[in-house]
């Protein structure tokens, strides 16, 4: 069983329901983000589900130097605190660089360590420094039991309020295998773990100058990851997805979420039911 984390009147981790995180891969324009933010808010409430709001202001790992990266920091800050106040939910996005961490850390609730860059010592104890909580994508050229050195890394800090994000393994050129043994490997480290369903099914670099991905997939890894026993589930959503500026092949449709939430929160019930009195899920 995990430790729990606080965010707030949030709780992550240990036998509590599982918290979605979700949102566009990119803030593509200040009306669209917040329409899916709104959305996720309202599908949430009805379903009496915790939820962080996710997305990038600045995608600086696209496959090609003219793909969109988003509005940048100082605008895509303002546009996700504006978000975080006027919703009154918790927000999250990734860093790339260490002038960004200061202002990100002010306005974000959860700071976002990329899968590339969970390795890179110095800019992980310094995410780790400052930001409330820290979300360490694990790299998908990593062993689970290799993130056991990033989880020291980011308590030397005496920052405990971490999360570690599952997001697929390398299997080959331009794919992934999502490998469920890893979820209670990382789970046994003692922090919460989310399960990112839209990047396992990434195609990473597979359609030339961008990712693509097989979205018809993520229900199924989703049902799987849940069943398993997690303490959150990550997704890309989008209103279009086949007109999303970044991640679109890998992206949920909105108006596909509420049904698959559901069966996702009836799992998980009876998952962590089993977690509370001392039970094996098998």
């Amino acid at each position: 069983m995990t430790k729990k984390i606080g965010i707030e009147d949030m709780v992550i981790g240990g036998t509590a329901p599982f918290v979605l995180i979700a949102g566009p891969c990119v803030i593509e324009d200040e009306q669209t983000t917040r329409e899916i933010a709104l959305f996720l808010k309202n599908i949430t409430r009805r379903l009496n589900m915790p939820f962080i709001f996710k997305a990038s202001y600045d995608k600086a790992n696209r496959t090609s130097i003219h793909s969109f990266r988003g509005p940048g920091i100082t605008k895509g800050l303002q546009i996700l605190a504006d978000i975080k106040k006027d919703f009154g939910i918790h927000v999250l996005s990734d860093v790339h660089r260490f002038e960004e961490i200061d202002h990100a850390a002010e306005v974000l609730d959860v700071v976002q360590v990329p899968a590339f860059l969970c390795r890179q010592t110095d800019f992980v104890v310094e995410v780790a420094r400052k930001a409330k909580v820290i979300n360490i994508k694990k790299g998908q050229f990593l062993a689970p039991w290799d993130i056991a050195n990033i989880l020291v890394k980011v308590s030397s800090t005496g920052n405990e309020n971490i999360m570690i994000t599952e997001r697929g393994t390398t299997f080959g050129y331009n794919n992934l295998v999502a490998d469920y043994r890893s979820i209670p490997i990382l789970r046994e480290m003692g922090y919460p773990v989310i399960f990112d369903a839209t990047h396992s099914v990434q195609l990473p670099g597979g359609i030339g100058t961008a990712s693509g991905g097989l979205r018809e997939m993520v229900p199924y890894l989703s049902r799987a990851s849940v069943a398993v026993g997690i303490d959150g589930i990550f997704l890309e959503v989008h209103p279009d997805p086949e007109s999303a500026k970044c991640d679109g092949p890998n992206s949920l449709r909105l108006d596909s979420l509420f049904e698959l939430l559901q069966m996702l929160l009836q799992i998980d019930t009876i998952v962590k039911r089993k977690m509370t009195n001392g039970e094996e899920c098998t």
